[in-house]
């Protein structure tokens, strides 16, 4: 008890320790953001023989989650230890290469840890020791593994969204950011929302604008921010996902029929909304009156 008051009396010191924290699950992160796509394929194959009835590759026989098999470098296979994967300083005292066969390390993996750590300090700064706290930064940790997989792979996993989209519908009974009425409505509103786009885009060009990854993500937000947040995330992510998409399109680094994800930027939209959603919402009322 004495611990918790303290902790809750020293911000400074709870910040840091978030940063430290945040790094230590910005290197889990790194895992998941490669490792849950690789599982999900996997399985879908092994369901297709499954259903084939025909044997699966020897590859697709072994273990493969987040814990096994151990990490190695993609060049030389070594096998990477314990001081070679601390967060940031590892890469740093490798100078950004493999040990053993000096193939680089890709920078997004110290840039992630490095923005879980920031992301993680300004929760815990904003909320403090508390509740909302906790569960902001599990939230924050989810939103950032769902951005980059969708960056990769065009993918916002089940695995991810619909336990968060639960999380969040549980939290609204101990009121932690939204009441119970409002997380509901605020689900079925994100997932009926955006799916009303797709099927409208979808019956005038033929084409399909989203995946049902991001109405189930834009469900997630609306069960843990409440019905209210749902067009200030839209709003926030159209925006951005504009200027992004015609930027790429104008420079002519993306084909027009390249599919560009929105995951990311609901993602950030959403996260913003956590964090400072009632101040953008107050200063706008402000300012159209």
């Amino acid at each position: 008890m004495e611990i918790v008051e303290f902790l809750a009396g020293s911000p400074l010191l709870l910040v840091t320790l978030s940063v430290l924290l945040g790094l230590i699950i910005g290197s889990f992160l790194n895992v998941v953001i490669y490792r849950l796509p690789k599982m999900m394929m996997r399985d879908w194959r092994l369901q297709c023989h499954e259903f084939q009835g025909t044997m699966p590759a020897d590859d697709d026989l072994k273990p493969y989650n987040l814990n096994a098999p151990r990490s190695r470098c993609p060049g030389c296979n070594h096998p990477i230890s314990a001081w070679e994967n601390i967060p940031v300083i590892s890469y740093l005292a490798l100078r950004g290469r493999c040990r053993k066969c000096s193939q680089p390390i890709a920078i997004r993996y110290p840039l992630i840890e490095m923005l879980t750590a920031l992301l993680s300090a300004l929760v815990v700064w904003n909320f403090g020791f508390t509740l909302q706290a906790a569960a902001a930064l599990l939230l924050t940790w989810a939103l950032i593994s769902l951005t980059f997989i969708d960056l990769d792979h065009q993918l916002l996993p089940d695995d991810i969204t619909l336990p968060l989209l639960w999380l969040g519908l549980g939290l609204s009974l101990f009121g932690v950011f939204a009441d119970p009425a409002t997380a509901i409505v605020g689900a079925m509103a994100g997932y009926l929302s955006l799916w009303s786009v797709y099927i409208i885009f979808k019956l005038l060009t033929g084409k399909e604008g989203m995946g049902y990854g991001d109405f189930k993500l834009l469900a997630l937000l609306g069960a843990w921010l409440g019905w209210q947040a749902i067009p200030l995330i839209i709003v926030l992510s159209s925006l951005v996902g504009s200027a992004v998409g015609i930027g790429l399109i104008v420079l002519r680094r993306h084909q027009r029929d390249i599919p560009i994800p929105f995951g990311p930027y609901l993602a950030s939209a959403g996260w913003i909304v956590l964090m400072w959603g009632d101040s953008i919402t107050g200063t706008y009322l402000n300012w159209i009156s």
